[in-house]
């Protein structure tokens, strides 16, 4: 448990790489309550869907040797892609004024994943990032998480 003041109005974004929810602190800092804006999920899809195709094979420039190109983690790319999308939503909510303040909680993976996709609105928004995995808890058990309650 953790205890962490989540202001008026300020949002919390609890993700992994296939779902994130994005809550609103409509309590105050002494008593939250968090509802939901929106639930972002990615089907997670077996790999042979994701790729199908064999590693690639590079030609040295000189001699005959030949070598192979390490295979694509579909997977790994498909979480890079979600959390994406995620920023780019969260970009378009900050800078139109919905949010002025985030609170990201993430485990420590999804977290650097997100850092690098942060816009300077995003970055300038998020007033914390906290590494825990609670995606798959639900709302009231993840306010108890954060606040301590």
């Amino acid at each position: 448990m953790t205890n962490v003041l989540i202001q008026h109005d300020e949002w919390v974004v609890v993700c992994d790489g296939a779902k994130a929810l994005v809550l609103q602190n409509v309590g105050d800092g002494k008593f939250p309550n968090l509802k939901s804006v929106a639930v972002y999920e990615q089907k997670d899809l077996p790999t042979h869907e994701l790729g199908a195709q064999k590693p690639g094979r590079t030609f040295n420039s000189l001699g005959y040797g030949r070598g192979a190109v390490k295979q694509t983690d579909w997977h790994d790319q498909a979480e890079h892609d979600f959390l994406t999308h995620l920023v780019e939503r969260l970009d378009a909510a900050v800078t139109s004024g919905k949010v002025k303040s985030l609170v990201v909680v993430a485990p420590p993976r999804a977290l650097g994943l997100l850092r690098p996709a942060y816009s300077n609105a995003v970055r300038g928004a998020v007033r914390m990032e906290l590494d825990k995995d609670l995606v798959k808890h639900p709302v009231g058990e993840i306010e108890k998480h954060l606040t301590g309650a």
